[in-house]
Formats: structure tokens, C-alpha cells, sequence
């Protein structure tokens, strides 16, 4: 078993969003090691054309709920945090795994931990979904990079709500985003887990070719930050 490299001391500052109350502080290792290439999934190779794009958010704090990943949950408090973005189809599969994938580079790994933070993570997502539109891996978490801090991206408050006043939160916070771009998912219990917003292939906003996922009117659980109390119920 290797040993856990330290944390660095140095904070860093991530800028998820435009907004200076959302920057998030990140505490990296000293020490990244790359994940290893693996092959894909048998039955997973897709090299369908891709018609748009869905950039995917996670909930961190519902990762959190169960997982004690060290770097997501025990040295960092997240609030969102970029699953991956997704060349789509709209009927068919989508493409997936469509060229090789050598382990990224340490200083890749680096410089967007922070934005996904999960060395795994990060190489699935290059594997899985950046081999299907781009020629780097860099050009691929810059191109997610850039689209994850053109959006504005809301605190959530620990309690229940509907997923269409998620999705309200969302549209108030990015002027010109219509709810039909906004896709919910959710876990078991109705748990928030995600949200993706939905792109044609030149990076504009479109209604989700797919559909939104949790309709509006169902009650979904936000689980809240570490620290967060959630808000005390009336009546």
C-alpha cells in the first residue's frame, strides 16, 4: 500500500462560478498520481455521431453522504463539482470510448482536480467521453473548464424543494438559460445527485434533446454542505 502523500499547505482558490461567494478553497496533495489506463467496458465502444453536448454537475455533498473519499470529502468541502461533459446523441447510443487513452499527465491531473476531484474520475472521463470530440486531453478539460465557469452556479441550501424550483435557482442566477436545458437527476429517496445543462455542438444552450429527467413538481432531498445546518421547517 502506498502512503497518502501530505497536504500541501498552500490553499488553493478554485473559481467554480463568476460568483465571489461560490470560489471554493481545495487542498491538493503534494504528491499526484495519476490513475492508470484501462480498457473499455466490453459492449461499451460507441463511436456514434454526437449531436450535443451535456455538461454534468454533481451535488458533492451528496457523494459525501456515503463516500469518505479523502480528497472530495474529508480535506475539501464541495459544493458543486464537474462529473464530466458528455458528447450526446439524441436517439441511439451515445458515443463512448471512441480511441485510446494513456494515463493523463501528472501536471493535467493538477490543474483540474479541483474542478473533478478524483484522479479516477478524471481519467474515465477523458476515456469514456473526451476521445469522442477532441484531439487532447487538455483541449478537452479546457473546453469543460471554460463552459462550467460561464454558469453561475447556486449555494444550495440543505432541505427539501421541488426539482422545479432547482431548476428556478438556475434560471434566476443565468439570464438567457431556460429550464428546458436543465436535466435532474436524482438517486434513491429522490436525493439530488445532478444536474446537467444541455448544449448544441457549438456550445449554446438548447432544450434537452433527452428530456429533463426529475420533473418539476417532484419533491427532491438536497443534502447539505459540511457545516450547513439544514434550514428549520415551519409548522
Amino acid at each position: 500500500m502506498t502512503e497518502r502523500p501530505a497536504l500541501a499547505a498552500a490553499v488553493l482558490l478554485l473559481a467554480l462560478s463568476p460568483l465571489p461567494a461560490l470560489a471554493q478553497t481545495c487542498r491538493l496533495p503534494d504528491r499526484i498520481q495519476p490513475a492508470p489506463a484501462k480498457p473499455p467496458p466490453k459492449g461499451e465502444v460507441s463511436k456514434t455521431r454526437a449531436d450535443h453536448h451535456v455538461l454534468a454537475i454533481s451535488w458533492s455533498p451528496e457523494h459525501c453522504r456515503t463516500s469518505r473519499d479523502p480528497l472530495q470529502c474529508r480535506d475539501n468541502s464541495f459544493g458543486f463539482v464537474l462529473h464530466g461533459l458528455w458528447p450526446s446523441a439524441r436517439s441511439g447510443p451515445h458515443p463512448r470510448y471512441c480511441a485510446a487513452a494513456p494515463p493523463l499527465a501528472p501536471a493535467t491531473v493538477r490543474r483540474h482536480l479541483c474542478m473533478t476531484p478524483s484522479v479516477d474520475l478524471l481519467q474515465h472521463e477523458w476515456a469514456a467521453h473526451g476521445t469522442c470530440g477532441w484531439t487532447s486531453p487538455e483541449a478537452y478539460f479546457q473546453q469543460a473548464a471554460s463552459l462550467m465557469r460561464g454558469l453561475r452556479l447556486p449555494d444550495l441550501p440543505g432541505r427539501s424543494m421541488t426539482a422545479g424550483e432547482l431548476r428556478g435557482l438556475f434560471v434566476a442566477a443565468n439570464p438567457g438559460l431556460h429550464r428546458n436545458a436543465i436535466r435532474i437527476k436524482v438517486t434513491s429517496g429522490n436525493r439530488f445527485e445532478e444536474v446537467g445543462i444541455c448544449y448544441d455542438l457549438k456550445y449554446r444552450p438548447i432544450a434537452c434533446p433527452t428530456g429533463v429527467g426529475t420533473p418539476d413538481k417532484v419533491v427532491i432531498r438536497v443534502t447539505p454542505r459540511a457545516g450547513q445546518r439544514a434550514p428549520a421547517r415551519n409548522g
